[in-house]
């Protein structure tokens, strides 16, 4: 059964890799694909055939440990029950559907190529989030997930709306990591070597005493409500789903109709030990639930095409399954979600075919069979919105209509605040900046040397200039390469301060720098050569379109903008939850603001990365 679990889980890579190295034409990668795909649909029914014939016991492999230094420990650990058997069936029947449909789908397209490398690089981290076996794991598996989604938005990079619409879902999954990243620095304080999936429901045993105080359990539950109503668009996120149709339409079926806006259902169902433990946080969660179902089944009234109709469709289905979780029923979710996914992915497969031959019949008989007739219109039910005034009928349409104003309430609360603060710290002279920071470094060092003060103070004014650093990336808009500086400086500034709190962690300070310094200079390397900004007449923040004219420099920065952001490529993805780690057992708060720079930082990087690899050279920003 390991054995399976393996190869479940690293038959898409060695996808990505055969095509990568042997795809030189459709045929070729058509083939591969295809191949790869029934060798993923065998391990798959052998892992659940044995699994079933083993009295579905929930199995859990420890392959081997990744990193161990003191207390610290992160195991590479798998675990396969009820829950993530339901999700390795519907992936491998929805995985095999997409990939049979795209190879005549996307015939002759620009980037065919590319498609199916993500879409298997989207299966890779989906098996990983299914089979993880710890949140740390489960972490990994989401930020493939994640990047996958962000590139398939922005398939038709020549297009801006696709591209806009990318950053703004990676924002959306980018902010909602501070729960994830949050809640697995959370459960190694609280659950030490207990935060295995498999052990949580032990912990939270009736005859068992409580793993932690009241008030951390809830600050975990609403970390991972936080992460959940992201990644699945539900209250007050929303608004990215819909948008989030720019890519092809199987992407969009298999990421937003079928299974990636299941995984906030899947993160629930994890966790469901810690945030069930109390009813206040089952309330919480219903509420989600309840104002999702309202706003999106209003909103999916107002939609004008067929892909935004189905997507706030999804988006009610998942808001019920919240609302079911917090009844606790596990069982029904299950099903329930096994039910909207085959039907969403269906839906959204067979929108063009609905479209085109609608614009054909209507063609031919040279009318509009979408509108009822008076007699047609007087037989349909009344409906509740029929009932009301007119004033209100016409009040709750411009709600639906903008969508409950929720993107402008995210908006508010969150970017807009940080925006401003960064405006101003990138309106102060640069000079002044390093004269102010080394009168206060030199000031503290002083005191710290009279034994005035403690070295682990001197943390604190380096953990604010790392947020000082992110917030002035985050608000950049006039230069590529003072943006990545930031990004960079941001993170070294973290592991500063988690040196000064914890001398003795300096090896894991070390093994956190090695992944980023590298990814810093090789793509501060390829900023250096871009053309001059007097080139782009006064647009220095135009689409410039590498990933077209020079395709082997965007791959380079692409690579270095995953290294920096601590994708699971580099010693900097280990090296976050050893910061997050270290900082939590002096200053908590400090650990709170790593996470969030971190975050920002993302952002921010993500943004460099569209706008020189994507677009056309000759567009710009307006």
């Amino acid at each position: 059964m390991n054995v399976l679990i393996l190869t479940c889980l690293f038959l898409p890579f060695v996808g990505i890799l055969l095509i990568t190295l042997l795809g030189s034409s459709e045929k070729k990668i058509s083939v591969i694909s295809s191949w790869t795909t029934y060798a993923m649909g065998l391990s798959k029914i052998a892992l659940l055939a044995l699994w079933a014939n083993s009295g579905f016991v929930a199995h859990e492999f420890e392959w081997f440990t990744l990193y161990e230094h003191g207390s610290y420990q992160l195991p590479v650990l798998f675990y396969l029950d009820e829950i993530s058997a339901a999700y390795l069936f519907a992936v491998w029947v929805i995985f095999s559907v997409i990939v049979r449909y795209c190879r005549n789908y996307l015939h002759r397209e620009q980037g065919y190529k590319r498609f199916f490398i993500t879409i298997f690089g989207f299966a890779f981290g989906l098996n990983m989030v299914v089979l993880s076996g710890s949140i740390d794991m489960l972490f990994a598996g989401w930020e493939i997930v994640g990047i996958s989604s962000f590139l398939l938005i922005a398939f038709y990079r020549q297009r801006i709306q696709p591209v806009r619409n990318a950053l703004r879902a990676y924002t959306v999954y980018r902010f909602c990591d501070i729960g994830l990243l949050l809640g697995a620095w959370m459960s190694h304080q609280l659950f030490h070597e207990s935060d295995h999936f498999s052990n949580l429901s032990v912990l939270f045993e009736h005859n068992a005493p409580a793993p932690a105080s009241y008030p951390a359990l809830l600050l975990m539950s609403l970390l991972v409500f936080v992460a959940a109503s992201g990644k699945s668009a539900q209250f007050p996120f929303c608004f990215w789903l819909p948008r989030a149709m720019e890519g092809p339409t199987p992407s969009s079926a298999i990421f937003y109709g079928a299974l990636s806006v299941h995984l906030g259902v899947f993160l629930l169902l994890r966790t469901m030990p810690i945030w069930s433990y109390h009813i206040l946080t089952c309330s919480i969660l219903f509420m989600i639930g309840l104002l999702t179902v309202i706003i999106a089944s209003l909103a999916e009234k107002t939609q004008s095409n067929i892909k935004g109709q189905v997507a706030y469709a999804s988006i009610t289905q998942v808001g019920f399954m919240f609302m079911e979780l917090a009844f606790g029923l596990e069982s029904l979710v299950l099903v329930h979600f096994l039910g909207n996914a085959f039907l969403r992915c269906y839906q959204l497969l067979v929108s063009p075919s609905i479209v085109a031959h609608a614009m054909r019949v209507e063609g031919a008989i040279d009318t509009n069979i979408t509108a009822p007739n008076a007699a047609l219109k007087a037989r349909l039910p009344i409906s509740i919105r029929d009932t009301l005034p007119e004033v209100l009928q016409n009040t709750l349409y411009v709600f639906a209509l903008q969508e409950g104003n929720l993107e402008l309430l995210v908006r508010s609360l969150l970017w807009s605040p940080l925006k401003r603060v960064g405006a101003l710290i990138n309106g102060i002279n640069l000079w002044v900046k390093w004269l102010l920071a080394g009168l206060l470094v030199g000031t503290l060092l002083v005191l710290q040397q009279s034994n005035v003060i403690e070295s682990h103070w001197l943390a604190i004014p380096l953990a604010l200039a790392m947020m000082l650093a992110s917030l002035s990336a985050f608000s950049q808009k006039h230069s590529f390469i003072n943006t990545w500086n930031a990004v960079a400086a941001s993170c070294l500034l973290a592991g500063a301060s988690v040196w000064f709190l914890h001398p003795d962690a300096e090896l894991d300070i070390i093994l956190f720098a090695s992944g980023i310094i590298p990814s810093w200079l090789l793509g501060a390397a390829v900023l250096l050569r871009l053309p001059k900004p007097e080139k782009f007449k006064n647009t220095p923040f135009a689409y410039r379109a590498m990933s077209e004219t020079n395709p082997l420099m965007a791959a380079i920065l692409f690579l270095s903008f995953l290294g920096l952001v601590g994708f699971p490529i580099t010693p900097a993805f280990i090296g976050e939850d050893l910061l997050l780690y270290h900082a939590s057992r002096e200053f908590a708060w400090i650990a709170a603001l790593i996470a969030v720079c971190f975050v920002i930082n993302g952002i921010a990087a993500a943004r460099i990365y569209l706008r020189i690899c994507m677009g056309k050279p000759v567009e710009i920003n307006v």
